[in-house]
């Protein structure tokens, strides 16, 4: 679904990706987690160009990401971020219809009509009217879910779905993104939520100061560590 090969980027004189190589396969759930500043993020963000890397190639279904064909890229793969990026002023059934209306040209009502199943996936049908300001961080967070999922990607990049909100509001949106794995979605997800990593994921890579240090199985990432570096994140997570 995602291959790419030799991604660099650089921030300032911080060569924050060093030359990674990473494949997601269709309908499966890849969980990228690491320390903080580890490159975790940047990277996610150069798979779908919201930066543009120094260097490496990106494909998405086997076709290379250029200038020109970006914004078809795009379609194919939706981000939820850390901070949800809903429109203040538009209610949550707008904020979910907008893309498909005006980027994919849905007619209003049949994107209405999707929005509203939608929101039900995410068990928030009787928020259509509200506006964003009142909702909690969780309920922003899934009605940002639904959103990525109106237009139809065959891959949702998570940014630290869960990063922004109060804890007791994380097990709302990983009971969605469960749901969604379990309906064979392709995800990929920087996290810190290593229980949700542990249970959810197909293959866990583990980054540090820009590059990937370790991968494989949630047994083998999380059970049987190979490298003193994941040893001692783990080690710290746990404490944490």
């Amino acid at each position: 679904m995602i291959k790419a090969t030799g991604i660099h980027k650089h921030f300032n004189g911080l060569h924050a990706v060093k030359g990674v190589d990473i494949t997601v396969e269709d309908g499966e759930v890849l969980c990228i987690i690491g320390p903080s500043g580890s490159g975790k993020s940047t990277l996610l963000r150069c798979l779908n160009m919201l930066e543009i890397p120094d260097g490496g190639t990106v494909e998405v279904d086997g076709q290379s990401v250029t200038s020109e064909n970006l914004q078809q890229m795009r379609t194919k793969m939706a981000m939820v971020f850390q901070n949800f990026n809903l429109f203040s002023h538009l209610t949550v059934l707008d904020n979910i219809t907008i893309a498909p209306v005006h980027v994919k040209g849905q007619e209003k009502g049949a994107a209405e009509e999707k929005a509203r199943d939608l929101l039900k996936l995410v068990g928030l049908e009787e928020k259509a009217g509200a506006y964003p300001r009142n909702l909690s961080g969780g309920q922003k967070q899934r009605v940002a879910i639904a959103r990525a999922l109106a237009m139809d990607p065959e891959i949702i990049l998570f940014d630290e779905p869960t990063s922004a909100l109060d804890p007791e509001m994380v097990g709302e949106v990983l009971d969605v993104m469960k749901k969604l794995a379990e309906e064979g979605m392709t995800m990929l997800v920087v996290t810190h939520e290593m229980g949700f990593a542990k249970e959810v994921a197909d293959r866990v890579l583990f980054m540090d100061n820009g590059v990937i240090v370790e991968e494989g199985t949630p047994q083998e990432i999380f059970d049987n560590p190979k490298s003193d570096r994941l040893i001692s994140f783990l080690s710290s997570m746990l404490r944490a």
